[in-house]
């Protein structure tokens, strides 16, 4: 069992220069950055403050409303935070993109033999699917047999 000395940091396996310059490209960093209000150095320089020290805890400053508005900070109410976290939950936040636009669910006016989100709307038959029953397989099925066993 290897034990750690304490005060070494635990951190990054490569060279910070390279990390930086990965996460300076990389259009999700860019992305974050911008949603948390923050430039893209500054938000770099955080995360590689964290990434090279991975016991370091991050901070949670707790002011009035009053003392933020006088740092700059925007206050927003009970309601404005409901509907951002509503929003978050739903994908809408800026920068998300639509998650269900990956799902490439088409809602279409032709519904032949696919399924439908209008329940008036009743599915028929696929292409190439015989509407013909075959009269041995309905005998099966009402009898519950599977066929012949052996």
């Amino acid at each position: 069992m290897s034990q750690q000395t304490p005060g070494k940091k635990r951190g990054l396996t490569r060279p910070i220069e390279v990390v930086r310059a990965e996460l300076l490209k990389d259009p999700e960093t860019k992305r974050i950055a911008d949603a948390v209000g923050m430039k893209l150095e500054d938000y770099v320089e955080l995360v590689l403050d964290y990434a090279q020290d991975k016991d370091k805890e991050p901070e949670l400053n707790v002011v009035s409303d009053e003392q933020a508005k006088a740092a700059g900070f925007p206050v927003h109410s009970v309601e404005e935070v409901g509907e951002f976290f509503v929003a978050a939950a739903k994908g809408e936040l800026p920068g998300m993109g639509n998650p269900f636009a990956k799902s490439e669910f088409e809602k279409s006016t032709s519904h032949a033999g696919k399924p439908s989100l209008d329940p008036e709307v009743k599915p028929g038959p696929k292409t190439g699917e015989s509407k013909a029953v075959n009269p041995d397989l309905l005998d099966q099925v009402k009898k519950g047999g599977g066929g012949p066993r052996g």
